[in-house]
C-alpha cells in the first residue's frame, strides 16, 4: 500500500489549503484515515482523522471549527480542507491507514501502518 500526499505550499496567514492523500489500493476505503503533523523541533501530533465510512469524525482542539476531513472513497482519497491558517500550522503533514479494518478513530500514530511521506505546509504572518 503507498500513500500519496500532496497539496502543501506557503501561504498567508488566513490563507487555504487543500491536501490530498490518495491511496495505492481501493481498500483504502475499508480504514480509517489521519493526518498527522509535525513542526521542527517537536513531537507528531495528530490533527483529524476520519472513519472508514465516513461517519465519524475527531479534531484536534488547535484546529476545530477551521480544519475539515473528508473523503471520496470511488478516489481512494481522503482530503484536508485547511482555512483560516496560522502561521503556528507551519509543519510536515502526513497521512496514515489504521492498521485495523473497519477499525475505529485511533488519535496515537502507532495505531497506524502505512504513512504517505508528508506535504509541507508553510504559513507567513
Amino acid at each position: 500500500v503507498q500513500l500519496q500526499a500532496s497539496g502543501g505550499g506557503l501561504v498567508q496567514a488566513g490563507g487555504s489549503l487543500r491536501l490530498s492523500c490518495t491511496a495505492s489500493t481501493r481498500t483504502f476505503s475499508m480504514y480509517a484515515v489521519a493526518w498527522f503533523r509535525q513542526a521542527p523541533g517537536k513531537e507528531r501530533d495528530i490533527v483529524a482523522a476520519i472513519s472508514w465510512s465516513s461517519a465519524y469524525t475527531y479534531y484536534a482542539d488547535s484546529v476545530k471549527g477551521r480544519f475539515t476531513i473528508s473523503r471520496d472513497n470511488n478516489k481512494n482519497t481522503v482530503y484536508l480542507q485547511m482555512n483560516s491558517l496560522k502561521p503556528e500550522d507551519t509543519a510536515v503533514y502526513y497521512c496514515a491507514r489504521r492498521s485495523r479494518l473497519r477499525g475505529e478513530i485511533r488519535i496515537r500514530g502507532e495505531e497506524y501502518d502505512y504513512w504517505g511521506q508528508g506535504t509541507q505546509v508553510t504559513v507567513s504572518s
